[in-house]
């Protein structure tokens, strides 16, 4: 089984594809390093609010050391002094808030050290009272430390609450830290490593689809070259490989060069083998003539030498009789001579076929007739192709006369013609004994006969009217419904039709 084919179009989407999957992987894998240098941070920030809150608990414990009874009110001198306490336990944790919660008065003391304002900031965040008042509640009501988190999509706000033993009743120590998503080295690299992508991917696409517009702007305009002119099958009038123009892509144009070389060698090759199959059939033609000429010379040549050697007058007036007959036969092959090698030019003109084909048969039908034979025209097409009606009743003539001289007695020779898509095929059908094996390669070549009394040219004539018409003249299969062998010849042609009447 061969190798399926694929265009170069193809192998060039599926490198787009690829390189389309390559870039989703390559985006996962910057979504998840991003995701995990994330959770690392937050994992930092919650261990480092956990000591933070230990500090506070540690100062307070020192604070409250002297004291004596329990404090159940906290007053503004209470809340400064505490408010230092948490200023010095934070003053080492760069990035973490913090204070100190009682279960009856809310905010004790609150402090930002580390703030990077424009001064010391004093007012708890508004928008995480909630939290910390939930943490400080979790954390007093379970006499542990209570850790939460929030995340949202710039940031991820990390509280911690413990517990503090001491003169103020129902009192916690509570900080905060937020870790921004959005900034830091994980986040530039995150956009720096969608920011190639885009535009690897964006360029590869632009780069590709410049490439595919060219190569098939470029194909095709080699395609236009090389059909151009070129008949229904590809094949170009002359023969030859036109000269094809420069692309501008230096691959295409390694190809052009290739074709226009393989172009040039082409047309040598094809002008030395016509040159030898023309010398091929100047030597065929030649002989063909020597030895159809030397048979009726020596007939006359024979006849004469025994006239003259008898007295007899009878004698003398047969020789004479064979004399004008081989001179007949001499005329009508320099006759059929002259038409094989001195084509005329069609002159195309509407044409009834039908016409044509009914007289063509009346013209033999005597000759038919002789033989025990019939020549029937089968329903022709009322269309008016564009022929040339003189060639085309010659090649028809030749034909007929060739069926009906291998048509048995009883036989019928049938001729029709017909359009066939955009040809026009006019067939002769016998019920003869067909064409031998041994003729069918050469059946159209000048002197190849098959009966002895025959010149060989009649085919050949048909074949050049065909030929110069723009068709072909062959051997056909013979229709399905045939008795016998039989043998069928086709005029193949170009389908011409006739301009409309002029209103």
């Amino acid at each position: 089984m061969p190798p399926r084919l694929r265009s170069l179009r193809a192998h060039l989407l599926a490198l787009w594809i690829l390189l389309l999957a390559s870039a989703a992987a390559t985006a996962y894998l910057l979504v998840e390093f991003y995701t995990q240098s994330a959770a690392v941070q937050v994992a930092q920030a919650e261990l480092q609010v956990a000591r933070a809150c230990r500090e506070i608990g540690d100062r307070y414990a020192f604070f409250g050391a002297g004291w004596t009874g329990s404090v159940t009110e906290v007053d503004d001198a209470l809340k400064r002094q505490l408010t230092d306490v948490v200023v010095t336990a934070l003053a080492s944790h760069p990035g973490v808030e913090g204070g100190i919660w009682t279960a009856s008065a809310g905010s004790a003391a609150y402090a930002f050290p580390t703030y990077e304002g424009t001064g010391p900031k004093t007012d708890l965040p508004a928008a995480e009272i909630d939290t910390i008042r939930r943490v400080n509640a979790e954390s007093f009501s379970a006499e542990r430390p209570v850790a939460t988190r929030r995340a949202s999509r710039t940031q991820t706000l990390v509280v911690q609450g413990c517990p503090l033993r001491g003169p103020i009743q129902g009192a916690t120590a509570w900080t905060m830290a937020r870790v921004y998503t959005d900034q830091g080295r994980a986040y530039g690299q995150l956009v720096a490593g969608f920011g190639f992508l885009a535009a690897t991917v964006l360029g590869s696409a632009l780069l590709l689809g410049r490439l595919l517009l060219l190569l098939g702007r470029r194909i095709a305009r080699l395609e236009s070259q090389l059909g151009r002119d070129a008949d229904a099958d590809g094949v170009p009038p002359d023969g030859d490989l036109p000269h094809l123009a420069p692309t501008g892509l230096r691959e295409l144009d390694r190809l052009v060069e290739a074709l226009n070389a393989a172009g040039t060698r082409l047309a040598a090759a094809r002008h030395r083998a016509a040159e030898a199959e023309r010398l091929a059939a100047l030597g065929q033609l030649a002989a063909g003539i020597a030895h159809e000429i030397r048979n009726p010379l020596a007939a006359i040549r024979l006849k004469a030498e025994n006239a003259l050697a008898s007295a007899d007058p009878a004698r003398g007036r047969a020789a004479l009789d064979l004399v004008l007959d081989q001179v007949a036969r001499l005329d009508r092959l320099l006759r059929d001579l002259l038409s094989l090698t001195q084509p005329r030019r069609p002159v195309l003109a509407p044409t009834d076929l039908g016409l044509l084909l009914h007289d063509c048969a009346h013209l033999h039908e005597d000759l038919a007739r002789a033989r025990g034979a019939a020549i029937a025209v089968a329903e022709v097409t009322t269309e008016r192709p564009l022929v040339d009606a003189g060639q085309i009743r010659r090649a028809l003539d030749n034909l007929v006369l060739n069926a009906v001289q291998h048509s048995p007695a009883g036989s019928v020779v049938r001729l029709w013609a017909g359009r066939e898509g955009d040809r026009l095929r006019i067939r002769v059908t016998d019920q003869g004994p067909g064409v031998p094996d041994s003729l069918r390669a050469r059946l159209f070549d000048p002197f190849v006969t098959g009966r002895p009394d025959g010149t060989g040219l009649g085919l050949a004539i048909v074949r050049e009217i065909a030929r110069a018409h723009g068709g072909q003249a062959r051997l056909a299969a013979p229709p399905p419904d045939a008795p016998g062998p039989g043998a069928t010849f086709e005029l193949d042609l170009p389908w011409t039709a006739s301009p409309p009447p002029a209103s």
